[in-house]
């Protein structure tokens, strides 16, 4: 794809799933293994970090991209004179920062230690195992679990619903939609978004309050919720890369080289060319909205 918005919003987003993919066969070892951590303290929290970092810097540059769109649309003479490439790259930055920010605690409270047999990976938040810190490290997570629902749940689920309802709104009101089916990826990113890290940021929630609920729902729900919050990142190429204009013109364009390139005859290749390129231009057309 060319250098656009769109594309460094899509950049970013790999780089975050490929952070964590890195580090995936730690994680399928660690539970194949019933929870026996064998990589040692250091790994354990590269490995909790980078899976923070990309939770949460998914969740930023999808709240970012929701912003985008909404202001592409509401405001789309500032948006053509002020939305730059620069300007993309710099917000992409904050959403790295901000999500170092939330991941840092991993670095920080991260541990292993020795449990009936096994050594386990967790948080730590007393910063050692003297029970006369118990009360500290309670405050601590309570701090940690509070500040991260807030941000990497609570308000981007709340900015990408008011941006996607103001462009629902937008479209119906202008008559901008000649389909249904912008409407339906709308549902579809609100939907996926919302069950996806709803269970995640709750039972994390829940986690502060342990000693009131069963340790079995914890340690039932921590692997099936991290794994609902993980499979957002393979939605999100569906709904918005593969959906969209720009994966549609590159996929028209890598045909019409294709076919340049296997073409014999000039002629052919000049009439291949046009008419992939008029292919693009409908495609385009067909697809402004999204």
């Amino acid at each position: 794809m060319k250098k656009s918005i769109n594309a460094i919003w899509f950049l970013n987003l790999a780089v975050a799933d490929f952070l964590f993919n890195i580090f995936l066969p730690l994680n399928i070892t660690y539970t194949a293994m019933n929870y026996h951590w064998v990589f040692g303290a250091a790994m354990c929290k590269l490995n909790s970090f980078l899976l923070n970092l990309n939770l949460y810097s998914s969740v930023l540059l999808l709240t970012t991209i929701s912003l985008d769109r909404c202001v592409s649309v509401v405001f789309p003479v500032w948006a053509q004179n002020h939305r730059t490439t620069t300007l993309a790259c710099l917000i992409c930055v904050v959403d790295w920062v901000v999500g170092l920010f939330m991941s840092f605690p991993s670095l920080v409270f991260r541990d292993t230690a020795t449990h009936e047999g096994k050594v386990i990976c967790f948080n730590n938040y007393s910063l050692s195992r003297n029970t006369s810190d118990h009360l500290q490290g309670v405050m601590r997570h309570q701090t940690v679990n509070i500040i991260r629902f807030l941000t990497g749940f609570v308000i981007p689920i709340t900015i990408i619903t008011v941006c996607y309802m103001i462009i629902v709104f937008k479209l119906k009101k202008n008559r901008l939609a000649k389909s249904k089916k912008p409407f339906k990826i709308i549902v579809a990113i609100i939907v996926t978004f919302f069950l996806c890290w709803a269970p995640y940021q709750v039972l994390n929630l829940l986690e502060t309050q342990h000693d009131h609920i069963s340790h079995v729902v914890f340690m039932i729900g921590i692997p099936i919720t991290t794994a609902l919050a993980v499979a957002s990142s393979c939605m999100n190429p569906i709904l918005y890369v593969f959906m969209g204009q720009d994966f549609k013109k590159f996929k028209v364009t890598v045909l019409s080289r294709l076919v340049n390139a296997l073409s014999e005859e000039t002629t052919h290749s000049t009439l291949a060319q046009r008419s992939f390129s008029k292919m693009s231009s409908m495609t385009e057309k067909e697809t402004a909205l999204l």
